[in-house]
C-alpha cells in the first residue's frame, strides 16, 4: 500500500524554519541508504556509510536501477555486472544488506512516484529504518535519476515521519568542479549544511574499487574526493517531528 503523504515541507526546503548546525551524525539504530545507480553508494555516500557503520548503526541499502545505461564498461551484460560490483561495495562498507530494482536506467522520473515510493517505504519498514540518507535534492551532478530518488525517499520520510539525511557538497567544490569538467555539480552555501563530518575514507576507497567498470582513471570522483578532503557536509531534508513540535 502507498504510504499516505503529509504536506511537509522538508527542512532544506526554500521558507522552511533552519536548524542550528549539528555537530554530528544522528543517533540512528538503522539507516537506509537510497540511491538511483550501483556505485552511487560507494562514490557518493561511502564515506558516510563507514562513519554510520563505525558508530554501530546497522544499514542497508535500495538501489533503484541496475546502471545498465552507463557508457563506462558497456556490454550486454554490464546490468549483471554491476549488480554484482553493488554487492561487493556495499559488503565493503559494512552494509548489512542490499536491495536491487530493476527500473530503467536514465528514466527513473517516468516511473510511477507511488510504486517507488512504495517501495522505499516497504524497505524503511523491514529494515526498522530511523533514518534515510540520500544524495541532495539537487541530485549533487544535477542527474534526473538522483534526482528522483532523494525525492521519493523525501515523500517518504515524511509519511513516516523519519529524518532524511543528504550527502551535498560546498558551493565553492561545486563551483570548481564545474569548471574543471563540465559537470552541473551543485553545492550548498554554507548556512544551508546541517552536518559536517570528519571522516575516514578507506573503506569508501575499498568500495570504489569493487566498481571496476565505472571506477575509471580520469574519473571526476577522484577530483571531488581530493577537493573534499577528510570533510562530508549533509543537510536536512526532513526532520521528524517530536513530540513537542508536534503538540
Amino acid at each position: 500500500m502507498t504510504p499516505t503523504l503529509k504536506p511537509e515541507r522538508p527542512s532544506g526546503s526554500p521558507g522552511a524554519t533552519r536548524r542550528e548546525p549539528l555537530a554530528g551524525l544522528p543517533d540512528w539504530h538503522t539507516v537506509l541508504v537510497v540511491v538511483a545507480h550501483p556505485d552511487d553508494e560507494s562514490f557518493g555516500l561511502g564515506a558516510i556509510i563507514d562513519a554510520f557503520v563505525r558508530r554501530g548503526s546497522q544499514v542497508d541499502v535500495l538501489c533503484f536501477t541496475q546502471g545498465e545505461a552507463s557508457t563506462l564498461g558497456a556490454s550486454a551484460s554490464l546490468a549483471t555486472i554491476r549488480a554484482d560490483e553493488l554487492q561487493k561495495a556495499a559488503s565493503a562498507l559494512g552494509a548489512r544488506s542490499t536491495s536491487l530494482m530493476r527500473h530503467p536506467d536514465g528514466a527513473l522520473r517516468a516511473v510511477d512516484t507511488a510504486q517507488l515510493d512504495e517501495e522505499v517505504a516497504g524497505a524503511a519498514r523491514d529494515a526498522g529504518a530511523d533514518g534515510l540518507l540520500v544524495f541532495d535534492d539537487s541530485g549533487v551532478t544535477g542527474h534526473p535519476d538522483h534526482i528522483a530518488a532523494t525525492a521519493s525517499a523525501v515523500r517518504v520520510g515524511a509519511a513516516l515521519n523519519v529524518g532524511v539525511l543528504a550527502w551535498t557538497l560546498s558551493g565553492s567544490v561545486a563551483a570548481q568542479l564545474r569548471i574543471e569538467t563540465g559537470v552541473p555539480f551543485h553545492g550548498e552555501p554554507e548556512d544551508a549544511v546541517d552536518i559536517s563530518v570528519v571522516v575516514d575514507r578507506t573503506r569508501q576507497r575499498v568500495a570504489i574499487a569493487c566498481h571496476p567498470s565505472q571506477a575509471v582513471p580520469g574519473s571526476v570522483l577522484w577530483r571531488r574526493l581530493e577537493l573534499q578532503g577528510d570533510v562530508e557536509l549533509l543537510r536536512w531534508l526532513n526532520h521528524p517531528s517530536t513530540p513537542e513540535e508536534g503538540a
